[in-house]
């Protein structure tokens, strides 16, 4: 990247994303319960062990990459993540009527913070 300012805005950008990734994982991490009950109604296979999992990687993937610290593996972490439950667990074209909203919103908000991971994974590959 280029001079001084761009690294700035970088940095706040990778800063305010990652703690909203980490944000969103502590949630799921206070009501436990109904995130594994979604998972399981997703048809997650091992939704007790699944869920915690996935919340945990994002947890530590979002403050990885809001603190820049081991780049590829947390912002990996993340796009990968985002990459597998956004079209599983969101898939709002065969979700029921009244939950299509709802799915579409988290659908295309999954798919713009995909989108930041990408970003931010180039980023990390490129800043050797």
């Amino acid at each position: 990247m280029g001079d001084d300012s761009s690294r700035s805005w970088l940095a706040l950008g990778r800063l305010l994303f990652g703690l909203g990734v980490a944000l969103q994982a502590a949630e799921d991490f206070r009501d436990m319960e109904d995130a594994i009950e979604y998972a399981e109604s997703a048809g997650v296979p091992a939704p007790d062990l699944l869920a915690p999992l996935a919340s945990g990687m994002m947890l530590v993937g979002g403050l990885g990459t809001a603190f820049w610290r081991l780049p590829r593996v947390s912002t990996g972490a993340v796009a990968t993540f985002l990459a597998v439950v956004t079209p599983t667990m969101h898939d709002f074209w065969n979700a029921d009527p009244d939950d299509r909203g709802g799915e579409r919103l988290a659908f295309f908000g999954n798919l713009a913070m995909f989108g930041a991971a990408v970003t931010f994974l180039r980023e990390a590959y490129s800043s050797d």
